[in-house]
């Protein structure tokens, strides 16, 4: 009798120590599985970023941060569109020539799709982050000013297509960074077909 109830506490004790350790391993392998997944100071360094870009009206633009910066998506008009090729010989790179883009990106709009502009938004001078001035011909920025950006630290302006304008102090264009579109509504900012990643 007294060896049926050995053997009974013997499986109770035995399952319980079995479920003990089996918490034990679930609560030390959970940090273990979730140090593959990227902190959010990880994906601010560098891990590409999802841009939902359906909302966007013609001639609006959204900023988003990819590795710490600013980046713009704008969507041109086609009236935007048309201007970029009515001042190419004010701009210090009309052609794109510096390799401030992508291979992908290296065409008259500097970019994937025409309508859709995505840019860095900072400045190659000094760093500052220009802003955004779509409107047409104001006075302080010239008469054939088509719309663009106009970085307010220095000076420096750049078309809609991101391409400084010449006697501005920024040297290059501003740069494109790899990107790809996952679906008609979706930009993936950082990482491209050609390479998979940044």
């Amino acid at each position: 009798m007294s060896d049926n109830v050995d053997r009974s506490k013997r499986r109770l004790l035995l399952a319980a120590t079995s479920a003990a350790g089996g918490v034990a391993a679930a609560g030390m392998a959970t940090p273990f599985v979730l140090s593959f997944m990227p902190s959010e100071r990880a994906k601010a360094a560098g891990a590409p970023v999802e841009v939902d870009i359906s909302a966007i009206q013609p001639g609006e633009m959204k900023v988003v941060e990819w590795q710490g910066k600013p980046v713009w998506v704008v969507r041109r008009t086609p009236e935007m569109l048309d201007l970029l090729t009515k001042h190419e010989e004010e701009l210090t790179d009309p052609a794109s020539s510096v390799p401030q883009q992508p291979d992908y990106c290296n065409n008259a709009n500097r970019s994937i799709k025409p309508e859709i502009m995505v840019a860095i938004g900072i400045c190659t001078h000094l760093g500052c982050s220009p802003s955004y001035r779509p409107e047409v011909a104001p006075a302080d920025l010239g008469a054939n000013w088509g719309g663009g950006w106009f970085c307010p630290c220095h000076g420096s302006r750049f078309d809609l297509a991101a391409r400084v304008y010449k006697g501005s102090p920024a040297p290059t264009n501003l740069i494109i960074p790899p990107h790809q579109y996952l679906s008609d509504t979706t930009l993936l900012i950082g990482e491209d077909k050609t390479t998979g990643a940044a």
